[in-house]
C-alpha cells in the first residue's frame, strides 16, 4: 500500500493541460488556478509537443486523443530513445479504454495514468499535488 505523501504547495508551480475538450480544459483551468497552479492550455498534439519541449513545466497533463499528433506520440517523442530529458513530470489523462499492454506501455514512459471520468477536478488537484 502506498504511503500519503506530503501535498507540495501549488503556488509558484507550472502545469501545461494538452487537451482538445474545451469543457474538460476549463474545469482543469478553473480548479489548478485556484489551487495556485499556472497553467497553460494546447488544444493539439503537436503545439503541445512544442510547449513540452521548453521544459518549462513542472506537471504536463496530455490527454492521448488529440488532434495532429497524438498522446502516445508526444508521450513517445518526450520519454522515448534519444529523447532530451525533461524535469516535466507527464501525466496521461484518457476516457479511452485501453488493452492491458498498451496501458502499460503508455505507463511506462509517463509518471502517472488517469482516467478523466473517474476524478473531480478535486481530486486531480490533490492527485497532483502529490507528484514531486
Amino acid at each position: 500500500m502506498d504511503t500519503p505523501q506530503t501535498p507540495l504547495p501549488a503556488a509558484g508551480r507550472t502545469i501545461l493541460v494538452v487537451e482538445d475538450e474545451h469543457f474538460i480544459s476549463e474545469l482543469y483551468v478553473r480548479a489548478l488556478s485556484r489551487a495556485g497552479y499556472d497553467v497553460t492550455v494546447e488544444v493539439d498534439g503537436k503545439e503541445g509537443m512544442e510547449q513540452a519541449l521548453t521544459d518549462k513545466f513542472d506537471i504536463i497533463l496530455l490527454d492521448l486523443m488529440i488532434p495532429t499528433m497524438t498522446g502516445i506520440d508526444v508521450l513517445r517523442k518526450l520519454r522515448g530513445p534519444g529523447a532530451k530529458p525533461l524535469h516535466s513530470k507527464i501525466v496521461i489523462t484518457t476516457n479511452l479504454e485501453q488493452r492491458e499492454e498498451t496501458r502499460a506501455d503508455i505507463e511506462s514512459h509517463a509518471d502517472a495514468y488517469l482516467v478523466k471520468a473517474e476524478i473531480t477536478p478535486r481530486e486531480l488537484v490533490e492527485f497532483l499535488s502529490t507528484i514531486k
